[in-house]
């Protein structure tokens, strides 16, 4: 761990080159962890980072999709990267928040033409009565916009992790793993600890 000893979001930008050197595929991929407003039923899935910086992690989603209703109604959410080639793994726990339009456009304009469709044609996280419903939805999505570019829908943006835990572990032979945990202080910078393993 060669990145400033009290910046955890330089060491993950170190440890994450590492996981996209060494991972050919999905080195971005990440779980997210969020629960509703009681907090009953918390619900995990894989998602792909599209982003990091000093601000978060950032992830697009489908607005009406669970985990984002989940992540707006209780604005709370954990994020874990495993990299096994690495042996390494950060953990990520802080509030969520919404990213800009101008964010969320910029990024969808990058996104292949089929999943911008898709991005329409989903009533994400609904019951589908069968496969042949969404494929006509995605022939009328389609033809809709045949020859011309797929705007963003309303619906669809990014969210942000806005960390204020983080925790990197790296295997270590008997079980005696190195674990490094920072916590957000109250004037903004980070403390940062040894914990057992």
């Amino acid at each position: 761990m060669d990145a400033p000893a009290d910046d955890p979001i330089q060491l993950f930008a170190q440890v994450y080159q590492q996981a996209v050197e060494a991972i050919p595929v999905d080195p971005n991929a990440m779980v997210l962890s969020t629960a509703g407003a009681g907090g009953r039923r918390p619900t995990s899935r894989v998602v792909l980072m599209k982003g990091f910086d000093a601000r978060g992690f950032t992830f697009y989603t489908n607005l009406k999709s669970r985990k984002a209703r989940e992540a707006l109604e209780n604005p709370w959410a954990a994020l874990c990267f495993f990299w096994r080639p690495l042996d390494k793994q950060v953990r990520v726990e802080g509030r969520v928040e919404q990213v800009s339009d101008a964010e969320a456009d910029e990024y969808f304009a990058t996104r292949p033409r089929g999943s911008q469709v898709g991005a329409w044609a989903s009533l994400q996280s609904e019951p589908l009565p069968s496969r042949e419903l969404l494929e006509a939805r995605v022939a009328e999505v389609e033809a809709r916009y045949a020859g011309v570019s797929v705007p963003r829908p309303s619906h669809w943006s990014g969210l942000r992790v806005v960390p204020d835990r983080m925790e990197f572990w790296t295997s270590r032979p008997n079980r005696l793993h190195d674990r490094v945990l920072f916590r957000r202080a109250e004037g903004g910078g980070w403390t940062r600890e040894l914990l057992y393993p």
